[in-house]
């Protein structure tokens, strides 16, 4: 009799399981700039002494870690301390807006070795776009320490889009010539094409802008939403410590949720989105107002997901910090049954104006350090 295939979850083989418990230990030292010892690292993992003594002694022979002095005696033996050799590797973060390129250079520590924003001809042809992203990626790339290997390009970009074939799907006009040739234009593939097939992967600014966000706690970190107003609006969500993209990978589109049934046409087709209404206010000057707006969707986006926290940002937010942190607080608290059994803190992104950029390289480098991205 033949036995049925188990429906359940995959296993792991065993290269699989070693690159993981690497991966955790490499995590752990990410996040101890002082280092840690091999014994603070088995408590820590749950790993025994053995197998840490062989991941570390690789990680070692790889140059992906050093031995750095040893820490203050308790009574026994002074434990070795082991650290994260942030120049082993390097990966560029970029931040692709219609008017403006940012591009970042980091380390496997997010030290910046090289930043640089430039304007963007509004309404750009995609293959002169992504031209001038190359240039500026090669760029970077010449800041790269010597010896560190270069493990890709993160880009983050307005959506909606295919993050898993690295397909855009821009449907919104732009400038005086429009964006009807972003649609369904192989970003991912024209870039790699122009770096001489090095590693790209792009996902939507939003996504990328989340990933930016130190965790607030130990894994799995709980339910984030990073909203980001500027040119549109949209957002990031990390559910139990992780992206949460969707069935097609275009989830976050919050701004085109519909609070007025009646109101004005969107660029998406729809009538009264939250974002048509948010640029309204804006183009008005009224930060109030579009405070208050984003709130609402907010306060919606809470009740729907539990989130346990909610990061601001985009251009528009790091306008008037203190109106948006205010606006939307206040919404929470009178649209939130009961704000003291549901806490909500609301928070600027950390990384300010790079938080889509700092993201977009954390798409590459956050697998080697065990980050499900």
């Amino acid at each position: 009799m033949t036995t049925p295939p188990h429906p359940g979850p995959s296993g792991t083989n065993l290269a699989g399981l070693r690159d993981h418990n690497a991966a955790l230990v490499l995590g752990l030292l990410r996040a101890a700039p002082h280092g840690g010892s091999r014994v603070e690292l088995a408590t820590r993992t749950g790993l025994t002494p053995q197998a840490i003594g062989k991941i570390t002694a690789r990680l070692l022979a790889d140059g992906m870690i050093v031995e750095a002095g040893q820490a203050a005696s308790t009574g026994g033996k002074p434990r070795t301390l082991l650290q994260l050799r942030a120049e082993a590797g390097c990966a560029v973060g970029v931040h692709l807006e219609r008017d403006e390129l940012t591009v970042l250079l980091v380390d496997l520590a997010g030290r910046q070795h090289h930043l640089h924003t430039r304007p963007l001809e509004d309404g750009s042809a995609p293959a002169d776009t992504v031209s001038v992203v190359a240039g500026e990626v090669r760029r970077a790339l010449a800041a790269t320490p010597p010896g560190a290997r270069l493990l890709g390009v993160g880009v983050g970009t307005r959506g909606p889009l295919d993050h898993a074939a690295g397909i855009l799907h821009w449907f919104t006009p732009a400038g005086p010539r429009g964006s009807s040739d972003w649609h369904h234009y192989p970003l991912r593939d024209e870039l790699a094409a122009r770096l001489d097939g090095l590693p790209v992967i792009v996902d939507k600014d939003t996504n990328t802008a989340a990933l930016a966000e130190p965790p607030a706690g130990p894994p799995p970190g709980g339910g984030l939403a990073y909203v980001h107003l500027a040119a549109g609006l949209g957002a990031g969500l990390l559910l139990d410590g992780a992206l949460h993209r969707g069935t097609r990978t275009n989830a976050g589109e919050f701004g085109h949720q519909t609070v007025q049934v009646d109101g004005p046409p969107c660029a998406c087709g729809n009538h009264g989105c939250l974002e048509v209404l948010c640029l309204a206010e804006l183009r008005r000057g009224d930060h109030a107002a579009a405070a208050r707006l984003v709130g609402v969707g907010v306060a919606n986006l809470v009740r729907l997901l539990d989130i346990d926290r909610v990061v601001l940002g985009g251009r528009a937010v790091l306008a008037a910090p203190d109106t948006y942190l205010d606006g939307v607080t206040a919404q929470l608290k009178a649209r939130i049954p009961d704000p003291d059994w549901q806490p909500v803190p609301v928070t600027v992104s950390t990384a300010g104006r790079l938080a889509v950029a700092v993201g977009a390289a954390e798409l590459v480098l956050g697998p080697l350090f065990g980050r499900r991205t």
